[in-house]
């Protein structure tokens, strides 16, 4: 099986030698420079508390999205949802950073899983079900990001129909089914009508 090359990223020098040591020694990884981050398939960040690992996972920005494992001094329920939206795979308690229980953290992540700590896994989905209902809800969009009508309208785009059939079938005008496709395609920065049925089917809802 080929080794997971991972970086390792710490708020001190000691944390750093120590996990860095800690993993060189398994061969199932390779640890990597920092300076070779773009050669690197898993970065393994330790910090003390999560909102100290979110600021070092915008630090790194998009390039490391679902292959970051955070090693977490003291968990922080109020900060989860936010490693998750700065692309954190994993979460792990320092207390449960065993050699064994790393690697296999690890690997999950390098093929684009994820592992929460159980404990967190009921605050984040009560924070996204207060998401939905505070912030989603009154705009009228759903967890997708699309709201009803964009739905209506991107999963008859999936099933191949131009305007003309898609004003017809929900009973709109082509100006309302053209606006209605602009302002998602805008609102989601997405390039076209192929490209807002990909967003869609990846979102599940077609």
């Amino acid at each position: 099986m080929e080794r997971v090359r991972v970086a390792v990223l710490a708020s001190d020098a000691i944390t750093h030698a120590g996990l860095a040591s800690h993993l060189d020694s398994r061969a199932e990884v390779l640890v990597v420079p920092n300076r070779n981050l773009v050669e690197v398939d898993v970065v393994v960040l330790a910090a003390e508390r999560l909102t100290d690992g979110v600021t070092a996972l915008r630090a790194l920005g998009a390039e490391f999205e679902r292959r970051a494992v955070l090693v977490i001094d003291q968990l922080d329920p109020a900060g989860l949802l936010a490693a998750v939206e700065c692309g954190a795979a994993a979460v792990v308690p320092r207390s449960a950073a065993t050699a064994e229980h790393l690697i296999k953290v690890i690997q999950v992540a390098a093929t684009g899983g994820g592992v929460l700590p159980p404990e967190l896994i009921g605050e984040l989905l009560r924070e996204f079900a207060r998401l939905k209902r505070d912030v989603l809800a009154p705009r009228g969009i759903s967890v997708s990001g699309l709201t009803p009508r964009e739905l209506d309208v991107v999963r008859l785009l999936a099933e191949g129909l131009d305007t003309v059939d898609i004003a017809e079938k929900l009973a709109y005008s082509e100006r309302t089914v053209k606006n209605v496709i602009y302002g998602m395609t805008t609102r989601l920065n997405l390039r076209n009508r192929p490209h807002a049925v990909a967003y869609a089917m990846r979102a599940g809802v077609i």
